[in-house]
């Protein structure tokens, strides 16, 4: 009887999941497709609270804080680089100690405060830097912001920086734990949220990228910052709204510990044992592994659970063959797990150079725009709404693609997923490779404009040609963004353990991270190494047209090229686990 009453606990409630309260999630309450649509309502209000400043930021450091034009891409670039790299603490913070829930509201919060703080200063004349005119050269430099009011600029800037990090490390697999990922149904409707959720974010960057940057270049940017304020604020009780139906997974300690533990165990052996092969697969057999939750809350089945070690990686087995005091002994789940971790790394590495290739989407690519011609008929058109022509394209592809694409590939390859995501992140590099070669040819096209077109080069009027030029470029890094971003999510929330699926689906935005860091290196490198005193830097001058800015795009196109070569290497290496 006692039997026949576990099991049906077992099957009415999410094993390993709780609800808001704490307790036991059940099957017909909690989770699925209608928990999903609190967060992806909510991501539109975020991200347009978080890019309407990021895609017009250069502009306001370089006008209003009177930084000059690569001390503000560079500023921007550490930004939004630093935001998404603290997407691993909130997805370490998810996985070991609390969870997606909890996590979402302390960073909204702190994102909120950051954006309270920029209102204020954008508001008050007192706090910024003296006005002045910067096409007139008759006048005295202008004063760039220090002291106090740069470091309430940067207080504001880097507490935002906390909260999007937080959101960006705790959101999306917030999302997808909502869904059964142990049935194919469920895996399909995992697929969509993932799609989905990058149309979150493309929504809510339209609006940003439209609405938003109009109200700071006509009305003033404490009116930018305030909508940004208000949206944020608005998504807290929105994503409230959905507490009685979401399933959220407990903490299951830290995973920095269990890869530690692991490799720490690797070392010692390979370093101080002597062992025999029959001796290693006695103690690796008779190692289990414990249980970390009271006897009412056990994990699913995990396809890495296994008896013994798999062949891959085959050092790291070595921390199976001795018996360790307890803060060292590992067991065949937590060795298969670091295996996982250390195979999507390569992966992981691989799209930096793309994610290095959409950092110019914030920085050059606005400064090319802001010299040409941004009329559109009678409408003016403020160059930070550039992003509109990627982000619209992505609104109409990822129906497309979720609804469209995807079933037919399914049909025509009898495949579950129908485009694996390896597939769908190879589409994306191989798009930032022409991207970059577009917009080496674009810049080309514009140089030869402003020096046909007689005092274009001194001047602060605009040049007479179309900024609909800059939007190819747009165009294929956007695309590059969707089939990238999309399928680093599905792909590194589905490899990953249960017990580091956060961390891991946090790698996407470390790698936009990593993408942003690494152009500030490169734009560095580059004025180090082309600069000199015979000639000046690429990247160098008191203008936009006095930039070798054509050439760093080439350069851009060469490493794009040479990184999706590395790709292909490990992406025909790597061997998809079992799903779940």
């Amino acid at each position: 009887m006692m039997e026949v009453e576990n099991q049906l606990n077992s099957s009415s409630s999410w094993d390993g999941y709780v609800d808001w309260r704490g307790k036991p999630a059940s099957r017909t309450k909690h989770g699925g497709m209608r928990a999903t649509f609190f967060v992806l309502v909510v991501e539109v209000m975020e991200n347009l609270a978080y890019l309407a400043n990021a895609s017009n930021l250069v502009l306001y450091l370089t006008q209003h804080m009177h930084f000059l034009p690569s001390e503000s891409a560079n500023s921007v670039t550490n930004f939004m680089g630093t935001a998404f790299l603290l997407a691993l603490v909130g997805g370490f913070l998810s996985d070991a100690f609390f969870t997606t829930y909890y996590i979402y509201l302390i960073s909204a919060v702190i994102e909120f405060l950051g954006l309270v703080i920029l209102t204020v200063q954008a508001q008050s004349g007192s706090l910024q830097p003296p006005k002045c005119d910067q096409s007139k050269p008759d006048q005295m430099p202008c004063q760039h912001v220090d002291g106090s009011k740069a470091a309430l600029l940067y207080l504001g800037l880097y507490l935002i920086a906390l909260g999007v990090g937080g959101i960006k490390g705790s959101l999306p697999a917030h999302g997808a734990e909502q869904l059964d990922g142990t049935t194919p149904h469920g895996r399909k409707q995992r697929s969509t949220f993932f799609n989905y959720f990058v149309f979150s974010l493309a929504c809510g960057a339209l609006i940003a990228v439209t609405l938003v940057v109009w109200i700071e270049d006509n009305k003033g940017w404490q009116w930018g910052f305030g909508i940004s304020t208000l949206a944020i604020l608005l998504s807290i009780p929105v994503f409230l709204c959905g507490s009685s139906c979401y399933r959220n997974k407990i903490p299951l300690g830290s995973p920095l510990t269990t890869i530690c533990k692991v490799l720490v165990a690797s070392v010692l052996n390979s370093c101080t044992i002597s062992r025999s092969s029959n001796n290693s697969i006695a103690s690796i057999a008779i190692i289990s592994s414990p249980s970390q939750f009271t006897e009412n809350m056990k994990l699913p089945p995990s396809p890495l659970d296994s008896p013994s070690p798999s062949e891959s990686l085959v050092f790291l087995n070595r921390a199976l063959e001795i018996e360790y005091p307890s803060t060292l002994k590992c067991t065949v789940q937590e060795v298969e797990e670091v295996k996982v971790v250390i195979k999507i790394l390569p992966i992981f590495a691989c799209t930096i150079v793309l994610n290095c290739c959409l950092a110019q989407l914030s920085t050059f690519s606005v400064q090319q725009a802001a010299t040409m011609d941004t009329s559109i008929g009678t409408l003016k058109v403020p160059p930070s709404s550039l992003p509109v022509f990627p982000v619209v394209f992505i609104i109409v592809l990822a129906p497309l693609y979720d609804h469209v694409i995807v079933p037919y590939a399914r049909r025509l390859t009898k495949s579950e997923t129908g485009i694996s995501h390896l597939q769908r992140i190879g589409v994306g590099l191989v798009l930032s490779v022409v991207a970059m070669a577009v917009a080496a040819s674009v810049e080309i096209k514009r140089k030869r404009v402003a020096s046909e077109s007689a005092g274009s080069i001194d001047s602060g009027e605009p040049l007479p040609v179309t900024f609909l030029w800059i939007a190819f470029q747009y165009l294929f890094l956007g695309s590059a963004d969707l089939f990238t971003l999309a399928g680093l999510l599905e792909f590194f929330f589905t490899e990953a353990p249960l017990s580091m699926r956060s961390l891991a689906t946090s790698l996407s935005f470390a790698s936009l991270a990593m993408g942003y860091y690494l152009s500030t290196v490169i734009v560095s490198l580059v004025n180090g190494v082309t600069g000199g005193p015979k000639h000046k830097a690429w990247l160098s001058g008191s203008s936009l047209n006095e930039f070798e800015l054509e050439r760093f795009y080439w350069l851009m196109c060469a490493l794009s090229a040479l990184n999706f070569v590395h790709y292909v290497f490990w992406a025909k290496k790597y061997k998809y686990r079992s799903a779940t």
